[in-house]
């Protein structure tokens, strides 16, 4: 399913609105009364060229809404051949009139009736899927469902049940149709502008998606949050402000709050913060570019670009800068949808690269990356220790533990010691690894945390990469590595 509707977070508004449209309220303070700034010339400028790039024109809209009609149409007829009480909406960025031109996402969802068994709901699902797009495939998030492509647009043939309230949910699916309700009743033409415009600044600096890869905004957020605010330019204004945590609940369910940087209260669902998947990372790139395009616009916060390939000769540039070790496990990829593999990365990353620091290897930097092979990278300040390390035991006025830990070293011929420091027991003992390599080529990397299907692929096999070796990573991973040597906020 497109973004629009898999969101795992997302953003609320609460209080009443002023007369420039926001509300104030928690520690968002939108203040978009700010006349002067309002009219800048050059900020409207930028947004005029912007929408002009994001506005679908008449034609595409009249060609989304012809395949959308049809579509739902064949859908229906499908569905109540099979249960009468089954009805069909579409949902959605392009239901709710906020899609970017060029996005051609379609989602339409069969309700059925609560009292189905969820067995039946998603065979009944699947035909009503494989009818309506006969070249379609199954795919599976909740529950399966079929997927497609019909003259250019990729639709979603998603079964769902028709409920009374968001509170009674049985698959996250099931609140896909209220938020599309909700927000039909607040989006009009401007403000369904203003919320493409902002989708387009996110996906420039690289904030857009709720996937778990990103861990950014999603599209259901940014509509909250475009409502809210009362347009772009107020939305910017309040983010430039926030003082996270930020705390917006739009229809004042005054329920507990959660802890998280950004906590947007489900209008349709108090029990839910639309906004959990955002990263604390995420808020604070957001908060840093709303300041700088409010303090200079320019196209360049628009327009996402991916990076060239770093060249062997500007990453060895960069490690002759830095004086750091670079070290990488690579290991074929596991066959997972993105949304299970990079929290498995990520769980693995922080394992591995506690694992390094517990050993006294330092780690400067790390990142994990992933295609057809995955690559666990890091940068050490220290790659290599000595042969001994020093253990500190007990004051040896604490008696039972004092002697136990002289007792364990006394006769062990390669320690030395105890002796005494201070008040307390040393020894320096032999050093289980003086080199971060042979830790990462040993059995005791399977003690760190990792995830489960990260692990399995490590079991088959993994090579360790050192120093300038890691320039093999450059054929798969030339992007990654220059976003990584080159950050930016």
């Amino acid at each position: 399913m497109s973004d629009e509707d898999a969101d795992a977070g997302a953003d609320a508004v609460g209080g009443d609105r002023d007369a420039g449209g926001t509300r104030n309220k928690g520690n968002g303070n939108g203040n978009g009364s700010d006349s002067s700034d309002a009219a800048s010339d050059e900020f409207n400028s930028i947004v005029a060229t912007v929408r002009d790039r994001v506005d679908p024109d008449e034609d595409e809209r009249k060609r989304l809404r012809a395949v959308a009609n049809r579509l739902t149409t064949r859908a229906e007829a499908a569905a109540t051949e099979l249960c009468d009480d089954a009805d069909v909406i579409q949902v959605g960025s392009t239901a709710r009139g906020t899609w970017i031109s060029g996005d051609r996402d379609i989602d339409v969802f069969v309700r059925f009736p609560p009292e189905l068994d969820r067995e039946t709901l998603e065979s009944y699902g699947l035909k009503v899927g494989h009818t309506t797009l006969p070249d379609g495939h199954e795919e599976y998030a909740e529950h399966p469902y079929v997927k497609g492509t019909v003259e250019g647009f990729d639709v979603d043939v998603v079964p769902c049940f028709r409920l009374e309230s968001a509170t009674e949910i049985r698959s996250a699916v099931d609140r896909t149709p209220f938020h599309t309700e909700y927000l039909r009743q607040r989006l009009d033409d401007d403000l369904a502008a203003d919320v493409r415009i902002t989708k387009q600044f996110l996906k420039g600096i690289g904030a857009y998606g709720s996937d778990l890869r990103t861990r950014g905004f999603s599209g259901y957020l940014t509509e909250l949050l475009v409502c809210e605010y009362g347009g772009f330019r107020p939305f910017l204004q309040a983010a430039a402000e926030w003082q996270p945590p930020v705390e917006l609940d739009p229809e004042d369910h005054g329920r507990e709050t959660f802890a998280d940087p950004l906590i947007v209260i489900d209008p349709t669902d108090p029990d839910r913060n639309v906004a959990a998947v955002c990263s604390p990372e995420n808020v604070a790139r957001l908060q840093h570019y709303a300041r700088a395009f409010l303090d200079k616009p320019a196209l360049e916060y628009v327009e996402p670009a991916d990076p060239e390939p770093l060249s062997e000769t500007v990453l060895r540039e960069h490690l002759e800068q830095r004086q750091t070790t670079p070290i990488a496990i690579r290991f074929d990829a596991p066959d997972l949808v993105e949304d299970q593999l990079y929290p498995q990365l990520q769980k693995s990353l922080d394992g591995i690269t506690q694992g390094l620091d517990n050993r006294g290897f330092d780690v400067f930097r790390a990142a994990a990356f992933a295609d057809e092979t995955a690559a666990v990278f890091a940068e050490l300040a220290v790659a290599e220790r000595p042969a001994v390390e020093r253990h500190d035991g007990p004051p040896v006025h604490v008696q039972g533990h004092a002697e136990g830990f002289y007792d364990a070293y006394a006769d062990d011929p390669e320690a030395y010691g105890p002796f005494i420091d201070g008040d307390r027991y040393v020894t320096e003992r032999k050093r289980e690894f003086t080199s971060a390599a042979t830790f990462l080529e040993s059995q005791r990397l399977f003690d760190v945390g990792l995830g489960a299907h990260v692990e399995t692929a490590l079991e088959s096999d993994y090579e360790v990469l050192v120093g300038d070796d890691v320039a093999v990573l450059l054929e798969e991973f030339g992007r990654e590595l220059r976003t990584y040597f080159e950050p930016r906020p």
